[in-house]
C-alpha cells in the first residue's frame, strides 16, 4: 500500500464515490492527518444508492465539507451504469466490461483537481486499485501518473511550481487487502455501497462484478461484510 505522507493539517480532496475503496481512502487520509474535503459526483448513475453512502461516510469521517456535484452522464450513455444496458451477472470476464463509463475517472479527477486548486489544496486522493486495473483503463498506474503530469501543466498552481500530489493508496491492493484495511480502520462495511444493480427492496444484487469482487474480498480477508445481499 502507498502510505499517505503525513498531512499535518493540510487540506486533501478525496474523490468519494460511496464505495468501499473510496471510503477506505478517505479514512486513510483522515488517519494521516489531513483536513478532509470530499467530492461526490452525482452522474445520474444506475446505482444512486452510493450517493447516500457517500453522505454517510463523509459525515462519519468528519469531512470539513462534502460537495455532491451533479453531472448527468446519462446524456452521453455508453455504459450499463448510465444507459439502458443490462448489468452483467454471469461473472468476471477478461474484456473491459460494459459497466465501464467512458473516461469517468479522467472527468472526475479533473473536477477534483479544479476544486482542489480553488481550495488551495494540493493533495488529491482517489481509490483506484489493482483489481480494477484489468478491466478499467482509467484505473491503471500510468493513468494516475499521467494525470499528475497533466495537473502540473494545466493549472495556475502547477505553472507556478506548486505541484499537486495525486495519491492512490490502494493502487496495488486487492479487495481482500482493502477489506482488511476497512477492518483495521474500524469502518462498518455496510456504510459503503458497491452494487451496480440495487434491488427494489434496497439490497445489493450479489451477482454483478462489483458485488462478486467485494464478497470475495471480504471472504478472503475473513471479515464479515455487513452489507445485505439479495443473492
Amino acid at each position: 500500500m502507498e502510505r499517505l505522507p503525513a498531512g499535518n493539517g493540510r487540506k486533501a480532496v478525496v474523490l468519494l464515490s460511496g464505495g468501499l475503496d473510496s471510503m477506505v481512502c478517505a479514512a486513510l487520509a483522515r488517519e494521516a492527518g489531513y483536513e478532509l474535503f470530499a467530492l461526490t459526483i452525482d452522474y445520474n448513475q444506475r446505482h444512486r444508492r452510493e450517493l447516500e453512502a457517500a453522505r454517510e461516510i463523509a459525515a462519519h469521517l468528519g469531512a470539513k465539507r462534502h460537495v455532491v456535484l451533479p453531472l448527468d452522464l446519462r446524456q452521453f450513455g455508453g455504459s450499463a451504469l448510465t444507459d439502458d444496458i443490462a448489468v452483467p451477472k454471469e461473472g468476471l470476464g477478461d474484456d473491459i466490461p460494459v459497466t465501464y463509463v467512458p473516461a469517468r475517472n479522467l472527468v472526475f479527477l479533473s473536477l477534483t483537481l479544479a476544486w482542489s486548486e480553488a481550495l488551495g489544496a494540493r493533495d488529491v486522493v482517489i481509490g483506484v486499485n489493482a483489481l480494477d486495473y484489468s478491466g478499467y483503463p482509467d484505473c491503471r498506474p500510468e493513468f494516475i501518473s499521467g494525470f499528475a503530469d497533466l495537473a502540473r501543466i494545466a493549472t495556475k498552481a502547477g505553472a507556478e511550481g506548486d505541484d499537486f500530489r495525486i495519491h492512490a493508496p490502494l493502487q496495488y491492493m486487492g479487495k481482500a487487502e482493502i477489506a482488511a484495511e476497512a477492518g483495521r480502520l474500524g469502518l462498518d462495511p455496510a456504510m459503503s455501497w458497491s452494487c451496480y444493480d440495487p434491488q427494489p427492496d434496497g439490497s445489493a444484487c450479489g451477482l454483478c462484478d462489483s458485488c462478486r469482487l467485494r464478497r470475495e474480498g471480504f471472504a478472503n480477508a475473513g471479515i464479515v461484510d455487513t452489507t445485505r445481499y439479495a443473492e
